[in-house]
C-alpha cells in the first residue's frame, strides 16, 4: 500500500536540524513582513538585531534581542506566510506578529495610520485550511499591548475589521467599496493567514500594518506621496517593529 508522508508530517526535531538550531535557540518571536521592498525592510530589521544569522532554509532569519530570540521573514502573501508561521508553530514560539503595509479602506485613515486588526476575514486562500473558513482573530490582549506602545509614539491608531485578499492584481473597485461600505478598515495579504495558522498551534498572534494605499481616494502605492505622508510612513514603518520587540521583551 502506498504511504504519503505530507509536509504536516514533518516533525520539530526534523525542522530544527534544517533550519541549523538548536532547541534553546528556538525563537521566542517570529516576525513576518510582507512587502515587496525585500532588501530595503530586511536591513532595517536586522539592524536592531544581535548575532543575526540567515538559518537552513533562505530568507528566514535569527537573532537576539536583548535576553530574547527573535525570528524574522520577508513573508510576501499568504502562500509564503502560512510556511513561516506553521514552523515556527511546531517548534512551539511563543507569539506571531504580522507587520506590513495595507490598503485604508476609511477615508478617516491617513498615511501613517496604523491599523491593529481584531479580526481578519479570511479571502487569501490558505486561512480556511485551518478552520477558520469565515474570519480569524487576533489576540485581544496582545492587541491591547500593541495599541498602548503604539500611542506612546505619537501614532493613530484603529482597531476593528479588516480583509485580507489574495492578491493586489485581483481586487476591484467593486470589491473595495463593498468592504468600505462594510466598515472594513483596511486590506492586506497576509494577516489573516497569520492569525489563522497561528491559532492552529495555539500560538498568540496580532498584526500592526501601516496605512499606505489611501483606497477611497483612488491612490495606490504607485502615486507620489507628499513629503509629510513620506515621513509618516517611514516613522509608522520603523516603529511597528520597534513596538514588535518591545512585546518580545514582555515574554
Amino acid at each position: 500500500m502506498t504511504q504519503f508522508r505530507t509536509i504536516l508530517d514533518v516533525t520539530a526535531v526534523e525542522w530544527l536540524e534544517g533550519l541549523g538550531l538548536t532547541k534553546e535557540e528556538i525563537p521566542d518571536v517570529i516576525i513576518v513582513e510582507g512587502s515587496w521592498w525585500r532588501e530595503q525592510r530586511l536591513n532595517w530589521r536586522m539592524g536592531y538585531l544581535d548575532e543575526v544569522r540567515e538559518l537552513g532554509f533562505p530568507d528566514i532569519f535569527w537573532g537576539k534581542w536583548k535576553n530574547k530570540k527573535i525570528g524574522f521573514c520577508m513573508a510576501y502573501g499568504a502562500p509564503r506566510t502560512v510556511e513561516i508561521i506553521h514552523l515556527f508553530g511546531v517548534l512551539g514560539t511563543k507569539l506571531a506578529i504580522q507587520i506590513g503595509t495595507c490598503g485604508g479602506l476609511q477615508s478617516f485613515e491617513k498615511t501613517g495610520d496604523v491599523i491593529l486588526p481584531e479580526i481578519a476575514f479570511t479571502r487569501d486562500g490558505v486561512a480556511h485550511h485551518f478552520g477558520d473558513v469565515e474570519a480569524a482573530s487576533a489576540d485581544l490582549g496582545w492587541v491591547d499591548q500593541a495599541e498602548t506602545l503604539l500611542k506612546s509614539h505619537s501614532h493613530t491608531v484603529h482597531r476593528g475589521a479588516h480583509m485580507t485578499w489574495s492578491s493586489l492584481f485581483t481586487e476591484t473597485a467593486v470589491m473595495m467599496e463593498a468592504w468600505h461600505k462594510a466598515g472594513i478598515l483596511s486590506v492586506d495579504m497576509e494577516t489573516a493567514t497569520t492569525f489563522a495558522t497561528a491559532k492552529y498551534f495555539n500560538m498568540p498572534a496580532i498584526s500592526m500594518l501601516v496605512v499606505w494605499d489611501d483606497l477611497t481616494r483612488g491612490k495606490r502605492f504607485l502615486d507620489p506621496l507628499t513629503e509629510e505622508g513620506q515621513v509618516a510612513l517611514d516613522r509608522a514603518n520603523k516603529n511597528v517593529f520597534e513596538v514588535a520587540l518591545a512585546l518580545a521583551e514582555t515574554l
